[in-house]
């Protein structure tokens, strides 16, 4: 009884902390970020409005002043403030020798092909409506000149930028200006603004070299500059040939200045902020009239292709134009001359792009600034939508990402405007190189396909064709084709309405069915396998859409793949397009033609099929990326897929780049793709794993003879293991199980603990004989997690190896594992209090034997020399553990989990505290050995079997549960043990066990028998394991003679 009061203070103390842990953690979950302030942030450091140079701005603007009309003021509001910004606009500079920046191209080689871009963006800060004149307003504004590689330009609402900023691969000037706004008779609206700044200074002793100072590394010397114009056009309209913006930078300091810079140029163009005016249609009747045109190219009526004719279409247009890069077309049609099938359409085809040969690899195309205006109409055949566009292609050296956030107006640009009828669904534009109307010579037709084969895997198709045509009515350029290639994933964000109904046209079942016949295996292991195993199939469902979304989600998978002969890997990818009547993934409202007949039926599978029944159309996506394989890194895929033994069998197409003689020379080519390609997939088992190899395999080969430039020799590949959905289903019911368990594991040590302390209560004579390092060690074991945040009892570590097939689940975040992590948090709390408990109660009787017995210190049980011989022992297994490392380094980095190898020494420590957790018996058999403990017994059984059966149970749970390698928990945390741990290993899960189980009995027997007993057990002849009995600890006062008041000198001793 006096045990259990001594308890409710640390019981009631862990559950107040507890209690607080719990709640920070509901709060954490359910928390909702606070702002400081509710509107506008205004940032301290915000620009500076001042117009006192005003006056200085008319003197150097008068020109400009001379040729403003009069404004109309109701018409300029705070919104012209965002009509007059612009960004990623193009500049340059006059040829000379006073540059205006400079560029660090070091530090650089992880793309040396890849060429600077000057770019420039410009915004309004404030415009002085107040102090307004009938000619101009007042103006402040922030100008960012720019040489890029790689990086994107900082908001100019973001004040923090410094003026001039310099790092490989990038340079920036902030320029800060005030200056007038003014409208005059051509149609326009110009800026003129004087500017301050701090400038590069360049080196005047050698001027073929003015940037000596960057190549040095040193820091930049900066000049203050104030006499720098800048002019700025805008024409008042936005239109199809009226759209660009065109400036220039001037320095108004003299040559021999080392302010002075040659005139800088700057162009860019009306935004979507600005109304668009369809009023072209004098040169859209030019391209389009008679409408529909008849593109040979691709035709909608007779190809056998649907195209979109519903509503909605400027919505579809928006979404699947969105800063997505277009794929030019090789010219595979073309014959003619070199010059000209190399041509890229109506855009400047320079040096870079005549290098691809006509094959256009890696050249772009991003379609811009889309405007789109749908007129209203009685009946939706007379519907006519308006669309205005600007193409622009990108060279292959220039960096992808911010091509596309470009606005500059150049030769590799092409403005378009044209209209779109539901009737015919084809967009018509006229196309003008520049935006300029003497370059109004090319046609644009588009189409967004709803209709799907091997051949046609793109969302959007166009052509740019030529116009004009020179005297010997040859066209200027040869038919440009460009596509978006639909991702499988991105499906259901196109079509999202029910009155578009995509699908997917099989044509090459048949040449899948002769690749099935001539790779599939009969033998006697085939019939074991399709027996025994079981790969992916459809599953009984409330439909069977949904059976067959659930079977093309267990098909895709994206993973890293390695060949035989590869040390490196390439990222893998498998994506179903569609599978039997699932086109995509399972959203009713594309599938709504088959959705209609299965919404009240619920699919069951059946016992038993015919090989016919087992086999499901198919079509995919093979992606590679990182090294490419035989001149390809995506493949379209169509063929078979047999649930039987959990293979595809299908016919490969792929994107040639070749140049446009060898494609032309192929009369073989479809589409201009080569399908002469076989390609195999072959499927782990969801079940029996440990019968087959948990990866998958890939064999792709081409049918083309060697001597066929387009022939490729065959790949194999094989992926990292894969696992399945009801797999990943199981990592989160396992989580759960585990949490549990070691909930019960902990709550059953706390009984363990309880039922030692309710013993050494009633038994104080052996009280002292109990060793404190065995319980420091659990105490330590107790302790470290609730210091580290680590589990306790079980190792929970992320394997260090990482995959993309890497689940997506976070446990932390879900409520019920927060109270399971939470309990046993708790948990562990108690059992640490119990065991410091059990350590006071250990320290209190031996302080009072020295106490009873000053005379006879010797004879009181003292750890020092059990610590010295457990920390020799445990050092020796540590040093054993460092000198087997490089072996197991070696074993962990082939198994792709090098990053663990490079903390080798903090994964060996923390293996090491876990195995002498598990051996904590080891100090109190050394300790009953040196102490002679002569039939005494310190600890009970129900403890040290206890305990030791807790410390054993995730070995045991580990062997029986994961006694094969689970390669589906690669990435993920491993709630009990971590099986990349050698400890934790098949021979450790059998050796730790043995060998703790073997201390438990060791102390067994000492508690059981005498030592002059248990000592002649142990003597073999005149050989003796232990050491002869010692006196010192022959008579030790016991805690019942001092508890009863009769010591050994007959004195009575104090109450406890």
């Amino acid at each position: 009884m006096k045990t259990v009061i001594n308890l409710l203070p640390l019981i009631f103390l862990s559950f107040g902390f507890f209690s607080s842990l719990v709640i920070a953690s509901f709060s954490e979950i359910e928390s909702v970020p606070v702002f400081e302030s509710i509107g506008e942030h205004r940032d301290e450091s915000s620009p500076k409005i001042s117009y006192d140079r005003i006056n200085e701005v008319k003197r150097k603007c008068k020109s400009v002043l001379s040729s403003a009309s009069e404004l109309k003021l109701e018409d300029i509001s705070r919104a012209q403030k965002r009509k007059l910004g612009f960004k990623y606009g193009d500049w340059d500079q006059d040829s000379g020798d006073s540059p205006i920046l400079p560029f660090d191209s070091t530090n650089t080689l992880r793309n040396s092909s890849t060429k600077p871009m000057n770019l420039v963006s410009f915004s309004v800060t404030d415009l002085d409506l107040p102090h307004r004149t009938k000619k101009y307003i007042g103006v402040n504004g922030v100008l960012l000149l720019a040489i890029t590689m790689f990086n994107e330009l900082p908001s100019l609402r973001s004040y923090g930028i410094r003026e001039f900023e310099l790092w490989p691969s990038h340079t920036q000037l902030k320029i800060s200006f005030q200056g007038i706004y003014v409208e005059n008779d051509d149609d326009e609206r110009v800026l003129c603004m004087l500017g301050e700044t701090m400038l590069p200074s360049r080196d005047e002793s050698d001027s073929s070299n003015p940037w000596k100072w960057v190549k040095e590394h040193d820091t930049p010397p900066l000049l203050q500059d104030d006499l720098i114009l800048l002019l700025l056009r805008y024409p008042k309209s936005f239109t199809l040939t009226k759209r660009v913006i065109q400036g220039e930078l001037t320095s108004l300091n003299q040559k021999p200045s080392l302010k002075f810079f040659d005139k800088v140029h700057l162009f860019s163009q009306l935004g979507k902020s600005v109304r668009y005016d369809f009023v072209s249609n004098d040169l859209v009747s030019k391209a389009c009239d008679p409408y529909p045109y008849k593109n040979d190219t691709f035709t909608s009526s007779g190809s056998g292709i649907n195209v979109y004719k519903g509503k909605g279409f400027c919505d579809l247009l928006q979404r699947v134009t969105n800063r997505a890069p277009l794929t030019v077309v090789p010219n595979w049609k073309c014959n003619g001359t070199d010059e000209y099938c190399s041509k890229l359409g109506p855009f400047a085809s320079d040096g870079d792009i005549k290098s691809t040969d006509g094959s256009f690899k890696d050249v772009k195309l991003y379609m811009q600034n889309v405007h789109c205006e749908e007129t209203a109409a009685r009946s939706q055949t007379d519907a006519v939508t308006k669309v205005s566009a600007v193409f622009r292609a990108v060279h292959p050296n220039e960096n992808l990402y911010i091509s596309g956030l470009r606005s500059g107006i150049d030769n590799m640009t092409v403005t378009a405007e044209g209209i779109w009828k539901p009737s015919s669904g084809q967009l018509c534009m006229i196309g003008c190189r520049r935006g300029q109307v003497d370059g109004c010579n090319a046609r644009v037709c588009l189409y967004i396909p709803t209709t799907f084969s091997i051949r046609q895997r793109s969302i959007l198709v166009g052509t740019f064709s030529c116009l004009n045509t020179e005297k010997n009515l040859t066209p200027s350029f040869f038919p440009l084709s460009f596509e978006k290639l639909v991702e499988p994933m991105d499906m259901q964000n196109y079509f999202q309405s029910s009155a578009s109904h995509p699908f997917y046209s099989y044509s090459k079942l048949d040449d899948a069915g002769a690749i099935l016949e001539k790779n599939e295996e009969f033998s006697f292991g085939t019939i074991i396998k399709k027996s025994v195993m079981h790969f992916p199939k459809l599953e009984d469902s409330d439909d069977l859409l949904s059976s067959l979304s659930l079977l093309a989600e267990d098909l895709t998978f994206h993973t890293p793949a390695f060949t035989d002969k590869q040390a490196s890997g390439t990222n893998f990818g498998m994506d179903v397009l569609s599978l039997g009547p699932l086109f995509g993934l399972f959203w009713r409202t594309s599938n709504f033609s088959i959705a209609e007949q299965t919404t009240t039926t619920p699919y069951r599978t059946k016992a038993e099929y015919t090989e016919k029944q087992l086999l499901l159309n198919v079509s995919a996506q093979i992606s590679l990326t990182g090294e490419n394989f035989g001149n390809f890194s995506v493949l379209y895929l169509e063929g078979l897929y047999d649930e039987h033994v959990g293979r595809m069998y299908l016919v490969g197409c792929r994107d040639v780049r070749a140049s446009w003689k060898i494609l032309f020379e192929s009369p073989d080519l479809e589409a201009g793709l080569d399908c002469l390609i076989d390609v195999v997939v072959s499927y782990p088992p969801i079940k029996s794993r440990w019968l087959a190899d948990p990866t998958a395999k890939v064999s792709i080969s081409s049918n083309r003879p060697e001597d066929d430039p387009l022939y490729f020799k065959t790949v194999k590949l094989k992926t990292t293991p894969i696992f399945y959905r009801r797999q990943r289903e199981d990592i989160l019911s396992r989580a759960g199980v585990e949490g549990i368990l070691r909930v019960l594991t902990l709550t059953f040590s706390i009984g363990c603990i309880t039922s030692q302390l309710f013993y050494v209560s009633s038994n104080t004579d052996s009280l002292p004989f109990v060793s404190l390092v065995m319980l420091g060690v659990q105490a330590l074991g107790y302790s470290l997690p609730l210091i580290t945040r680590a589990e306790a009892l079980f190792k929970r570590k992320a394997a260090s190896a990482t995959t993309y097939e890497t689940p997506s689940y976070d446990l932390q975040r879900s409520q019920w594992f927060n109270v399971i992590d939470y309990t046993v948090k708790l948990l562990v709390m108690v059992c640490f209090l119990l065991t410091l408990r059990l350590c006071q109660k250990v320290w209190k009787s031996r302080a009072r034997l020295l106490t009873r017995t000053p005379q006879e210190l010797h004879k009181v049980p003292s750890d020092r020399r059990v610590l010295l011989i457990a920390l020799i022992l445990h050092a020796l297994g540590y040093i054993i553990t460092l000198i087997r490392h490089p072996a197991r380094a070696d074993r962990l980095v082939l198994g792709s989990y090098g990053s663990a190898a490079s903390n080798w020494w903090q994964t060996e420590t923390e293996e090491y505290i876990g195995l002498v957790q598990d051996f904590f018996l080891l100090p109190q058999v050394i300790a009953n050995v040196m102490w002679q403990i002569d039939s005494r017994q310190p600890l009970r059984k129900l403890y040290y079997f206890g305990i030791t059966l807790v410390r054993l149970f995730p070995h045991a749970y580990d062997y029986t549960v994961g006694s094969v390698p689970d390669p589906y928990f690669i990435g993920e945390e491993h709630e009990f043990v971590n099986p990349n741990f050698d400890f934790f290993s098949k021979f450790g899960d059998i050796a730790i066990p043995v060998t703790a189980i073997l201390l438990a009995v060791i102390v067994f027997v000492q508690q059981r028998w005498d030592y002059d007993k248990l000592s002649q057990a142990l003597s073999f002849g005149r050989f003796r394991i232990l050491p002869s009995r010692s006196v010192k600890y022959e008579r030790v006062m016991s805690e019942s003679e001092m508890v009863s008041g009769v010591g050994v000198n007959g004195n009575h001793s104090d109450d406890e």
